[in-house]
């Protein structure tokens, strides 16, 4: 959506709404025009159960990026996650039937439209149809085919699929926040366009942002997306096992999890307590290394589920440049350092770069999603062609010929 040259982007997730207007910076930067943030109600596990609730934290975070940048949202690139978000890799054929067997971009798309046309269930529908990698004549490894010559040409391209009721319940959210959707991506997809550089694409890296509720990951091999999926888990959790482990309401959990929070128990100091307030007016001392112990199985299970899931991928092997792990909960004390031992490949936390404006307000991994998005709408209105003018033929010549001779004969009064 463009606006004055500006973009919105709002990731609506399960526990913060981030809604950001930007644009593009000299350079190829962005810059960041306005931001709204609002906690987030209505969601579980990045799936509406909440339609009212869901609707209310949208209108909140726009109405604050309103103010801060001075323009009215109307349209907005929205992300999208949750477990009914899946997967799937098809390969698409066509045979090249123009005399001098030039590859044209009409060629492309016959090709990406044939992988396109894969049986998914009667309740999804598709979201992401990602070219991967082109064949020409048996030739692998094309990233443009376009003004290359063969005669047959296939394309890979990953599938993303969600259900048809989440994705209708997230655009009506929206629609009921008076946001028109320009389009629905996928959220670890928008992470990668903010932290994920493209040499670790090109080598080989998994994505793993880890938000409130959901887990998400992204594997890329040869600069291409090869593998995606959602897990049901999340920061969310650690929250739950803090306010059930140490009897605390669960916003007072939240607050405790980022102050004192630490994911190796062993690292904290047998003597280190703080002071929080309980349920009533019951004031607890909890000794910090208590409140490690509660979170760092959570932690060891969440990357044992990512491990899980990178075997399952089958590029396990094919990973030289590690995990990148961003979202919220990345910014937990001591999250690479259990990861580097869970997962046994190299760990960095990602975080927005290259930002200007107000990027000091939005600088951590947990705005990895809402700054993607940015970048993936600048990404794509740059990539779409400018409408051709229209062709005047032989029919436009001969209608307007017929006109001219009309003009010469006698008008019925």
């Amino acid at each position: 959506m463009q606006q004055d040259q500006a973009i919105v982007a709002i990731d609506v997730g399960t526990t913060k709404v981030c809604a950001l207007v930007g644009e593009l910076a000299d350079g190829n930067g962005l810059r960041v025009l306005g931001v709204g943030v609002c906690p987030s109600h209505g969601l579980r596990k990045g799936i509406v159960v909440d339609l009212h609730q869901a609707s209310q934290s949208i209108a909140a975070a726009v109405d604050k990026a309103q103010r801060t940048s001075g323009m009215a949202i109307k349209e907005a690139y929205v992300g999208i996650t949750g477990s009914h978000i899946s997967c799937k890799n098809s390969k698409g054929v066509v045979a090249i039937s123009r005399s001098d067997h030039m590859i044209t971009h009409e060629d492309v798309h016959r090709a990406v439209e044939a992988a396109r046309a894969v049986a998914i269930p009667a309740n999804c529908e598709i979201l992401h149809v990602i070219p991967r990698s082109f064949i020409v004549d048996g030739q692998e490894g094309i990233k443009d085919p376009v003004g290359l010559k063969g005669i047959r040409l296939e394309v890979e391209v990953h599938i993303v699929t969600g259900a048809t009721t989440s994705i209708q319940n997230l655009v009506q959210c929206a629609q009921r926040a008076e946001i028109e959707v320009s389009d629905l991506v996928l959220e670890p997809l928008a992470s990668s366009e903010a932290v994920l550089t493209d040499e670790e694409k090109e080598l080989g890296v998994v994505l793993a942002d880890v938000g409130g509720g959901t887990t998400d990951i992204a594997i890329f091999i040869g600069g291409n997306i090869w593998y995606s999926k959602v897990l049901p888990v999340g920061g969310n959790h650690l929250t739950s096992d803090i306010a059930f482990g140490l009897r605390l309401p669960f916003a007072t959990a939240e607050e405790v999890k980022i102050r004192y929070g630490h994911a190796l128990a062993d690292t904290i100091p047998e003597e280190e307590t703080f002071e929080v307030a309980g349920f009533g007016s019951e004031h607890l001392t909890v000794r910090r290394r208590q409140l490690a112990a509660i979170i760092e199985p959570r932690v060891r299970e969440i990357y044992t589920l990512i491990m899980n899931e990178i075997k399952r991928s089958g590029y396990d092997g094919l990973l030289p440049a590690g995990v990148v792990l961003t979202g919220g909960t990345a910014s937990l004390a001591g999250m690479a350092e259990v990861g580097r031992e869970e997962l046994e490949l190299p760990l960095r936390i990602g975080s927005p770069h290259s930002l200007s404006g107000l990027a000091d307000t939005i600088a951590g991994p947990a705005y990895s999603t809402g700054v993607g998005l940015l970048l993936w709408a600048l990404r794509e209105n740059s990539a779409r062609p400018a409408e051709p003018p229209p062709i005047s033929g032989p029919k436009d010549l001969w209608g307007k010929i017929v006109e001219w001779l009309k003009s010469f004969l006698p008008q019925n009064r």
